[in-house]
Formats: structure tokens, C-alpha cells, sequence
């Protein structure tokens, strides 16, 4: 075998084994809901809260994520992604500043998006305003 097709056959192998570990990296979801969950949380509207844990304003947003789990537990699954501990995020949800707030209808399609500190009853109104919760 000559050495062109030894080096081309070299470049292929690499460059399969580099996209398939591009796509299971891409492919899977960090803080995944546990079995028997998956299916109840995937029929619901998502809010999701992508920050980092010691970022400020992202701080500030814990205490709206907790009573917004707690308004609309069953009805919203309220979510936070942290992409200084899982940068990927970043991409999987296109985000270029923190804190980002995404709202996803029941289908899982994108239909608002917010960024910086938002205060609990814009977000409520904002839910109303979408047909997310009455």
C-alpha cells in the first residue's frame, strides 16, 4: 500500500473517531432527570436558566428558580444549567451572556428568550402572556 493511501486512510479514521466523540459529547444531557421521570418532565413546558453557580446575577436568580419550581411544580419543569462547570451548554443553547433565561412550549420549541437578572412577576406574566400557565 502506498504511502498516500496509508496517510488518507489515517485522516479518515480520525477525523470518524473525532465526530462520533463530537456527538455523543453533543448528544447527551448533563443532569438528566431520572427514569420514570424523563417522560413526565418531557411533556411539560420548560423554563431554563442557563448561568453558573458563582456568577452574581445568576445567584440572584436562585431564589426566582426556587419559587417557580414551587409555583409550578407539575406544570413547568424549572431548570438550570451551569456553563462554567459544562461549557457544551453554552452551545446547546446558543448562549453568548449570563444569566439566559429560554422558554420552551410543551413541543420543545424555543418561544422566548431573556437575558440578565428577571424579576419573578415578569417572568409569571411572561408565562401567562405565552399560553404556558393560565
Amino acid at each position: 500500500m502506498s504511502t498516500r493511501w496509508r496517510v488518507a486512510i489515517l485522516i479518515a479514521v480520525v477525523v470518524a473517531v473525532g465526530a462520533v466523540m463530537a456527538a455523543k459529547q453533543l448528544g447527551s444531557v448533563p443532569d438528566a432527570p431520572a427514569t420514570g421521570e424523563a417522560e413526565a418532565v418531557a411533556a411539560l413546558p420548560r423554563f431554563v436558566e442557563v448561568g453558573a453557580e458563582k456568577c452574581v446575577p445568576c445567584k440572584m436568580m436562585q431564589p426566582v428558580l426556587d419559587e417557580l419550581r414551587a409555583d409550578y411544580a407539575g406544570r413547568v419543569s424549572v431548570e438550570f444549567a451551569d456553563v462554567w462547570k459544562n461549557p457544551e451548554l453554552g452551545r446547546t443553547y446558543d448562549v453568548r451572556s449570563i444569566p439566559t433565561q429560554v422558554i420552551y412550549d410543551r413541543a420543545g420549541k424555543e418561544v422566548f428568550r431573556h437575558l440578565g437578572f428577571w424579576p419573578k412577576e415578569d417572568i409569571d406574566a411572561k408565562l401567562r402572556e405565552l399560553g404556558i400557565v393560565d
